[in-house]
């Protein structure tokens, strides 16, 4: 999920994800780490791993992940840390990929018959969006799918900027859309993108109740269990761990202050909008298959791709579609994926048609290394620089 901080730099980078929390209840431990065998520590390093590598120990996040897959099906996890062990391919907090996954959830009940991305919201969810903020009746499916729909973004009005106040908070969804009911909404629906992590908690709503299941079980019916993601899940209330090997996660709100343990967290006031926990080998997993249509008939998968412009973006000429973004690589080839932001963790990766894909995480937010606006902006590129490596 994409949080919006007081500064615009931020927008992508603070709560957009959704945070992490530790089924162990303490944290990650030398336990939770998968021992280098000697023939692991003969193999030649990853072109990728000098780039992790330089994220630790000179941009300043805590540690890192990757998985990396090429076009032949080759695949590589690689870490680099400085605070302690971690999991090669470690559980993370996906943050806002969780829209991509609640996307397709809705396409698949579009191609089911049982809603109409063009129709009006208050179909579904009668009542649920109205006030100043926007309205039902007025705003499709497909607009707060592709973030036109000119609702307010709830994660920049919680009050507080101290996110370790939310660590422990369970929100129930319906709380989060009353946060902005009587925020001015920001566009005419279907008049401009500006990105609103609103918009799905909305989806996410209209999800279960044209399913008649919670979101938790959707994904795991319709998306985990079909692709064999084992370790890819959406938290039931109330829960903040892992279930599985994980990565500490960090979290400040300026690099002046002490690190502090961001683990174990009630991600609920990310909900449809970026609660999901993942490995980046799973996201990896996830997005080829649906680039292949594993997930979608060839219709839907084609809405879902078609794109509008996303300037706020920090990946220049960036389209995004229905919970999916395009981003160009050098070789002339479109990148698809999303990417996610939440106290402990940044996500960015993403897959090509040609099988290509990789999905980098770091245990803290960019805001959380850089002193200033600029430094987190460097902070960020340096990430997205790592993508951009793997397919050089």
């Amino acid at each position: 999920m994409t949080v919006t901080t007081t500064a615009p730099a931020s927008r992508r980078a603070v709560l957009g994800a959704l945070g992490g929390a530790l089924l162990t209840g303490g944290a990650a431990s030398a336990a939770h780490a998968t021992p280098a065998t000697p023939a692991a520590r003969r193999r030649r390093p990853h072109p990728l791993q000098e780039h992790l590598d330089h994220l630790v120990h000179e941009v300043g996040f805590p540690s890192a992940l990757a998985a990396v897959r090429d076009a032949d099906g080759r695949t590589r996890d690689l870490t680099a840390t400085r605070v302690g062990p971690v999991p090669a391919d470690g559980r993370v907090r996906a943050g806002s990929n969780t829209k991509t996954f609640v996307a397709v959830l809705l396409l698949q009940l579009a191609a089911e018959g049982r809603l109409d991305l063009d129709g009006p919201v208050e179909e579904h969810l009668p009542g649920v969006l109205r006030g100043p903020g926007g309205d039902g009746r007025a705003v499709t499916v497909r607009q707060v799918l592709q973030h036109t729909g000119g609702v307010p973004n709830y994660t920049a009005h919680f009050g507080t900027t101290d996110w370790t106040l939310l660590r422990d908070r369970y929100y129930e969804p319906r709380e989060l859309l009353d946060l902005v009911r009587d925020v001015p909404a920001t566009a005419v629906p279907g008049e401009r993108w500006e990105y609103s992590n609103t918009g799905y908690v909305v989806a996410g709503l209209i999800a279960q109740r044209v399913a008649g299941l919670p979101l938790a079980e959707l994904v795991r019916a319709r998306i985990a269990e079909p692709l064999g993601l084992r370790a890819t899940f959406f938290p039931h209330p109330g829960e903040q761990g892992y279930r599985g090997p994980h990565p500490r996660a960090h979290h400040r709100d300026s690099s002046a202050l002490p690190w502090q343990d961001m683990t174990s967290l009630d991600p609920s006031w990310g909900w449809a909008a970026g609660a999901l926990v993942t490995t980046p080998a799973e996201l990896n997993t996830f997005t080829l298959a649906l680039l292949r249509g594993d997930l979608l008939p060839p219709a839907q998968l084609e809405q879902l791709r078609a794109t509008v412009p996303s300037p706020e973006d920090p990946w220049p000429g960036t389209r995004y579609g229905l919970g999916l973004s395009s981003s160009p690589l050098p070789d002339g080839a479109l990148l698809w994926g999303h990417g996610g932001d939440i106290p402990g963790f940044e996500t960015r990766g993403g897959a090509t048609e040609d099988g290509r894909a990789v999905q980098v995480a770091v245990t803290a937010l960019p805001t959380a290394v850089a002193a200033d606006e600029a430094g987190a902006l460097a902070a960020m590129g340096a990430v997205l620089d790592v993508v951009r490596a793997a397919f050089a």
